[in-house]
């Protein structure tokens, strides 16, 4: 026990001055610890603030002020968002923002050859039909899959010659836009 406490349960039968002098400390810093103690009771953080340290690092801190903000309202917590906010601030909780998916499907260290790319050193074609370029992009669907959608443009008008969309990526999604 520490001479502050003991000087705390005596308080009631023996003048604080008297307890202070028997233990050597002085009466100001027995107050002074007093005081501490009643602001550290102030002080004590809302239940909300503790479900919502724990809701936050149950949800791998992926979790924003408004799925939070749900969460403690299923626990019977009504908190706006501007209050979580500033409570996770202070607590310097950032919530992690999730890469956007992007399918990765080019293997570029397949040690097979590649063919050159001989329109680097040639001049912009002028005619229609003489130079086609190609390329495979993909498209998010609503169903959270993706489409992949090949397209042949003319160099030269910048127009579209061909495409297809197919929901796999074969060798006929090339051959098809290319007829």
């Amino acid at each position: 026990m520490s001479r502050y406490r003991f000087i705390e349960a005596q308080r009631d039968h023996y003048p604080v001055r008297l307890l202070c002098q028997l233990v050597a400390v002085p009466a100001s810093g027995y107050y002074a610890w007093q005081q501490a103690q009643h602001q550290k009771v102030a002080q004590r953080e809302p239940a909300w603030e503790t479900a919502l340290v724990k809701a936050f690092g149950v949800h791998k801190r992926c979790y924003g002020t408004r799925r939070l903000r749900v969460k403690l309202r299923r626990k019977g917590y009504r908190v706006g968002r501007q209050r979580l906010r500033t409570a996770m601030r202070r607590r310097s909780l950032h919530a992690l923002q999730p890469k956007a998916f992007t399918p990765r499907t080019t293997d570029s260290t397949h040690g097979l050859r590649c063919a050159p790319n001989r329109l680097l050193d040639q001049l912009k074609p002028t005619q229609a039909n003489r130079v086609w370029v190609s390329d495979i992009t993909y498209l998010p669907l609503a169903n959270g899959d993706w489409a992949y959608l090949c397209s042949f443009q003319d160099m030269a008008s910048k127009q579209v010659v061909g495409w297809q969309v197919g929901a796999t990526m074969p060798e006929e999604l090339v051959t098809r836009a290319l007829q």
